[in-house]
């Protein structure tokens, strides 16, 4: 009889410390973390479409999706503005959950973090100013001329990549925006900047005299949520992304933002 209660107590403290180590199992991880916090930090920089101000209120492409995805997480969206050059170390020590902000997928990211799947398609081009369009047909009348792109952009990687912007007189902006603003004021002979940001503000409003290139080809690219190295977070974004797509949540913010193209190229 002894033996017996012994062994049954001892079945009982198994049972225990394996509940014990699933549960423990249960609330680690970064999902965990921020279902536990209640929020989502995500990382970005400001620009139109993707995420920007409208009387002090975000509205973009990735700001609406983001904040789909967490209607559906049950946690709220904190949108924080960080330096583009530093989001790696950034999203490293914990500073951000996500980045998510028109980031280009690259192998040398893929060192420092884990992708989601491809949300939007993107290419890199060269705006100019309308006046010089018959000065600025190709890549190669760019050699030795002003150009600019973002720091540790997708921008800046396509002017180093090609063989004739490579020989510019290159100097890299803090932000999309400042590159552009820059070209405005005839700072720069040229900017290379994502084309989503370009076709957004070129032709309009502000800068109404500025112009994409259309005769150079740079990059294609791909748009994904960048998160730390083995984020469980990234199986969570895919699962809930694939909701939004199916019931045409992310279609009709494409639609909104003028971005249905580059939304169904990556949905083929």
């Amino acid at each position: 009889m002894k033996r017996m209660l012994a062994l049954m107590l001892a079945l009982v403290l198994c049972l225990g410390a394996l509940t014990a180590c699933g549960d423990k199992e249960e609330t680690s991880g970064d999902l965990a973390a921020v279902k536990k916090a209640g929020k989502l930090i995500v990382g970005i920089t400001e620009y139109d479409p993707m995420n920007y101000q409208e009387n002090g209120v975000w509205v973009g492409f990735d700001t609406e999706y983001a904040e789909a995805l967490g209607a559906k997480l049950g946690v709220k969206i904190e949108f924080q503005v960080i330096d583009w050059e530093k989001k790696e170390a950034l999203l490293s020590a914990g500073n951000i959950d996500c980045i998510w902000n028109g980031l280009t997928v690259t192998e040398e990211r893929k060192a420092n973090m884990d992708f989601t799947t491809t949300y939007l398609m993107n290419k890199q081009v060269v705006v100019i100013n309308k006046k010089d369009a018959d000065l600025y047909k190709d890549s190669a009348s760019l050699v030795g001329k002003m150009v600019s792109a973002e720091i540790e952009s997708a921008g800046e990687t396509a002017v180093k990549a090609d063989a004739n912007l490579s020989q510019s007189n290159y100097t890299s902006s803090d932000k999309q925006m400042d590159a552009l603003t820059a070209l405005k004021a005839g700072n720069y002979d040229a900017v290379v900047l994502d084309y989503t940001l370009a076709k957004a503000n070129c032709g309009n409003g502000d800068f109404e005299e500025l112009m994409i290139v259309e005769s150079i080809s740079l990059s294609n690219e791909e748009y994904a949520i960048g998160c730390r190295k083995g984020s469980d977070l990234v199986a969570e974004f895919n699962k809930i992304t694939a909701e939004l797509v199916k019931d045409g949540t992310l279609a009709k913010i494409a639609e909104k933002y003028d971005l249905t193209d580059l939304y169904q190229d990556a949905n083929k």
